[in-house]
């Protein structure tokens, strides 16, 4: 539900111009108009975007730690090195995964009574063919602006807050609770701080897709982050900005959360083997 809010250009909110209205109505109007199924829409793109995207954050963030441990640890900066080092892993993870985000996101924007693309196969064959391997990227520079601060942010309130549950516990191991505790903290707090770009990167990847946006509204056209920003602004106000930031927080609050506790208790299994 987060997306068709996202990417709406009229206020979410009782208008008779507003498709999508609130939280509660969307859901509803989803269902009504596309089928329980609509809500699953993009979920393999999104699956293999998750999978690229943790493995490819967590192992580069554990080797710049390492780096760090092993050579600058003198300078006694740890929570600058965990936001550095979460900011570098949160960039080499969305490179290599952005392609599965610009499917997904195209997946979950088209109608289902005006399907451009069938499946994952059909979108990526339809986009090499009807426009450019350099539409698996649109969005990419504000992602990165974005997910450097964001990730950056991640890892640094978890890894601030599991510390701290293990001192009022008193604790040495991390225990699920902490993990899945800390990291839904984490990923809340730091989707907050960056949202309004996110939001432009998702506005920014389905541009060149308004005939499979018919009948959403407005389409909502810019030519870049600064334009997108400052078209947003203009048009929608400064809530505009944070549109779907409920749904969205709860949505990092969950991932976060079992992306941390996942890892966390496979390295666990790891080293008592």
């Amino acid at each position: 539900m987060e997306l068709p809010i996202n990417l709406q250009v009229e206020p979410i909110k009782k208008h008779h111009i507003s498709k999508y209205q609130s939280i509660h109505q969307t859901f509803w109007l989803i269902l009504k108009e596309e089928g329980v199924t609509a809500l699953w829409k993009g979920h393999i793109p999104a699956q293999l975007l998750s999978i690229m995207y943790g493995t490819g954050s967590m192992y580069s963030y554990n080797v710049l730690m390492e780096y760090y441990d092993k050579y600058l640890s003198f300078y006694e900066q740890e929570n600058v090195a965990r936001y550095a080092a979460g900011a570098c892993a949160g960039s080499v993870g969305t490179i290599v995964s952005f392609p599965f985000d610009t499917i997904r996101t195209r997946l979950v924007a088209q109608s289902n009574n005006n399907q451009v693309y069938k499946g994952v196969i059909h979108s990526c064959s339809t986009i090499l063919r009807h426009e450019s391997p350099k539409v698996f990227f649109f969005g990419l520079s504000p992602t990165l602006l974005q997910i450097a601060p964001h990730s950056g942010f991640q890892f640094l309130f978890y890894d601030c807050i599991k510390n701290l549950y293990k001192k009022c516990f008193d604790q040495t191991e991390i225990h699920f609770y902490n993990s899945m505790i800390s990291g839904s903290i984490a990923g809340l707090m730091a989707k907050t701080i960056v949202y309004p770009l996110d939001l432009a990167r998702k506005r920014l990847q389905i541009q060149g897709f308004e005939h499979a946006r018919k009948r959403f509204g407005k389409f909502f056209k810019c030519s870049g982050l600064v334009d997108c920003l400052t078209i947003t602004l203009k048009e929608e106000g400064l809530k505009g900005l944070f549109k779907g930031l409920v749904p969205s927080q709860l949505k990092a609050a969950l991932t976060t959360a079992l992306h941390f506790t996942f890892y966390e208790q496979a390295l666990l299994i790891i080293r008592s083997t």
